[in-house]
């Protein structure tokens, strides 16, 4: 009896035991249950603010990137109101506004044959107006059997124009095209180009691709081609400036230079003025040799008081007005300035000079006269 008790007992105890146990496990489960809910939800929550945040983060970058974008139009803006005002002191475009320009637009002339003249172009418009257009009306003029018309190769001169002026200009192709559809037949290009230069190259090749357009195209020479042509170059600007050649001033002419072996007509222009007992006279560019340091240089060999800065460009357009008689740092006047000369400025591109504008009309009638050869 007193063994069954004991026995009774004990296993009272163990089954106690065994469901005190089976509570604290269920308990413990479901404590980390609770734990692994709870860091679920944190990590929820922490998941959702920083989705928010992302959204407050993207939301600032959106209006960051408004005004961004609002600042950078302001500043289209004022670079556009800055370049009309500066486009605006370049002179009042003398072209009808809206029409493509031509030089020539005679319901007399035979559309079947046709000048182009070809310019780099120049956005000064009073001085486009007194050399490439003087040019272009020495041509008309000469050749009234002809229709004269116009093509600009600088594109951005071309924009700029329409875009301030509402001129309209063709480029080369524009032009080539034009004429075909216009069914002209013979087609003469004289380009108002100082020397045969990379452009002028380019010029070529380009109507070449357009050979079985047209009956006959034939490309005229630019202006420094002969040595005809440096001893006219030479008569027209020493007899422009014969008033400055007092031997107390160094008369000095810009040209833009290039690295194509044609860049020699500077230096030959300078030994031609040289050689025709034109000492006082000084040949330079802004892009290439001689430089402006080789031309000051020369000119301080020599006892001159004063400087005149001219350009040995068709037009006096952006490196005249700008690299040569501009006021900053770098540019010929200022450079001669504080070499300690007195410094006048002229200017006038060679295209406003009636003697260059001969000289291209006979470079028109060379190449005529070469389609019966």
């Amino acid at each position: 009896m007193k063994n069954r008790t004991v026995k009774a007992l004990a296993l009272g105890v163990a089954m106690s035991t065994l469901m005190m146990m089976g509570t604290a496990n269920t308990f413990a489960a479901e404590t980390e249950e609770a734990a692994a809910e709870e860091t679920a939800g944190e990590e929820t929550g922490d998941a959702a603010v920083e989705e928010s945040e992302t959204e407050e983060t993207d939301g600032d970058e959106t209006v960051e990137d408004e005004a961004a974008e609002e600042t950078d139009e302001t500043a289209e803006t004022d670079e556009d109101a800055a370049e009309a005002e500066e486009h605006a002191a370049t002179g009042t475009a003398a072209e009808a506004a809206g029409e493509v320009y031509e030089p020539s637009v005679d319901p007399e002339a035979p559309k079947d044959q046709a000048i182009l003249v070809v310019s780099f172009g120049t956005s000064f418009n009073d001085n486009r107006a007194a050399t490439i257009g003087a040019v272009e009306n020495a041509i008309v003029e000469a050749f009234p059997d002809y229709d004269v018309r116009r093509a600009f190769t600088a594109q951005i001169i071309i924009d700029k124009l329409e875009k301030y002026d509402n001129v309209l200009i063709d480029n080369v192709t524009e032009a080539l095209d034009r004429a075909v559809e216009d069914g002209v037949k013979t087609l003469i290009v004289q380009p108002t180009h100082l020397m045969n230069g990379l452009e002028y190259n380019d010029l070529s090749a380009e109507l070449a691709e357009y050979a079985d357009s047209f009956d006959q195209i034939v490309l005229g020479e630019p202006l420094l081609t002969s040595d005809e042509d440096y001893k006219t170059v030479e008569e027209a600007i020493t007899s422009a400036t014969a008033d400055y050649d007092d031997g107390k001033t160094a008369i000095c002419f810009m040209g833009h230079g290039t690295e194509a072996e044609s860049n020699e007509v500077y230096s030959k222009m300078q030994e031609t003025l040289t050689a025709d007992g034109y000492e006082n006279y000084y040949v330079g560019t802004v892009e290439a040799s001689p430089t402006l340091e080789e031309v000051l240089a020369l000119v301080q060999e020599r006892d001159y008081t004063r400087v005149v800065l001219e350009p040995l460009m068709v037009v006096a357009g952006d490196h005249a007005n700008n690299d040569m008689a501009g006021d900053e740092e770098g540019t010929w006047k200022k450079t001669f300035e504080d070499a300690g000369y007195e410094v006048e400025t002229v200017l006038d591109g060679l295209g406003s000079m009636e003697s260059i504008q001969n000289a291209y009309v006979e470079h028109t009638q060379a190449a005529i006269d070469s389609i019966a050869e």
